[in-house]
């Protein structure tokens, strides 16, 4: 079988909350420092909470995540650190580099929301989950995105 970088890897349906948690917390278990997520599809998709439950496995109890969203960065002292990042109010690429990000892409776990902000910022290597409403509106899917070597990772262990 041969695979393209940055080929779709699996589209899986998140039918309630508990179904978004879960995955959360199977990709929590794969990752390690310099791995990034970002975190794709419009408002209401599901990106913060999924980034709640990945953030609350690694950690390894309920704490309060609050939402990035006007703070545009949340960091959490796990080891290895985690940055939660949403970049919708940013406008231009450069200030992603204020932020430090792309200090945090060789050294953090990283999950991203509004990753198209980055530009040309946006890290090679990183695995890309892609949020959507069903018709219905009332679950969600998902298609992940990235490499061969991410398909290696997640083979067998989501899905």
């Amino acid at each position: 079988m041969t695979h393209a970088d940055d080929a779709p890897l699996l589209t899986l349906d998140l039918p309630d909350a508990d179904a978004t948690d879960r995955l959360g917390h199977a990709l929590a278990a794969l990752l390690g420092a310099g791995d990034v997520l970002l975190l794709e599809g419009p408002i209401g998709a599901g990106k913060t909470h999924f980034a709640r439950a990945l953030i609350r496995a690694r950690l390894g109890r309920a704490e309060d995540v609050p939402s990035p969203t006007f703070t545009l960065v949340q960091t959490y002292g796990a080891a290895p650190e985690i940055w939660h990042a949403d970049l919708y109010r940013l406008g231009h690429p450069d200030e992603a580099v204020e932020l430090g990000l792309e200090d945090a892409f060789g050294t953090a776990i990283c999950l991203i929301e509004w990753p198209e902000r980055l530009g040309a910022l946006r890290p090679p290597g990183a695995l890309t989950l892609r949020f959507a409403q069903t018709h219905d509106g009332l679950s969600r899917e998902v298609t992940l995105t990235g490499s061969k070597a991410w398909l290696e990772r997640l083979e067998g262990r989501i899905g």
